[in-house]
């Protein structure tokens, strides 16, 4: 007879995964080990190879959830009838809100992700490239004439990512600086900057 789950199966798993993405962020995924790990979760090594098979495992569901979550933020906010400097923003304060209380997940997938075997690796740049492109869409739409035929949109559109996704090293809830008022920014930036271009 099959074993039944437990009914706290899921939420201990996300703690786990909570706990971890923090432990790798601080000490790093190679300096981290699964021992440690447990300590930090206040659970035997064993408990956590019930809820993941490997580190790997754990490293891959970590962002993998991140990115997902990420996905569905601005997808929920997305109105491709809306002006693409309204969509935009919109856009950019989706995100920049999942991004709060995930700097560690977000610090894993940007520095640990190639740790991961490639096939692994292969599905989360796939998750990656479809959030890329639902900021792509609004961009192309504010000066398609300086998009068309030219290999120019994947390079300005990263360049919002980078405004968004180092935020985290700098940016403070409670500083001078709210989430709507740099998205208002960045947004703003971006979208001159495209209409000014030629």
């Amino acid at each position: 007879m099959a074993r039944t789950r437990a009914k706290d199966h899921d939420a201990k798993r996300a703690e786990i995964m909570r706990v971890a993405a923090r432990t790798f962020a601080e000490a790093g995924y190679h300096g981290a080990s699964m021992s440690a790990l447990a300590r930090e979760c206040g659970v035997s090594k064993a408990l956590i190879y019930h809820y993941y098979s490997s580190k790997e495992a754990l490293l891959f569901n970590i962002i993998e959830s991140h990115l997902s979550d990420l996905i569905a933020a601005v997808e929920a906010v997305d109105d491709p009838s809306a002006d693409p400097k309204t969509r935009l923003r919109r856009l950019v304060s989706a995100l920049l809100d999942a991004y709060r209380d995930a700097d560690a997940e977000h610090k894993v997938q940007i520095n640990a992700m190639s740790a991961l075997p490639a096939d692994d690796q292969a599905k989360l740049r796939e998750l990656e490239r479809r959030l890329v492109a639902i900021f792509s869409a609004p961009i192309h739409a504010l000066n398609p004439h300086l998009f068309d035929g030219k290999p120019l949109l994947k390079p300005v559109t990263m360049s919002l990512f980078g405004m968004l996704n180092w935020a985290f090293m700098w940016f403070r809830d409670k500083g001078p600086v709210s989430r709507e008022d740099y998205a208002r920014l960045a947004t703003d930036l971006l979208v001159s900057g495209v209409r000014s271009l030629t």
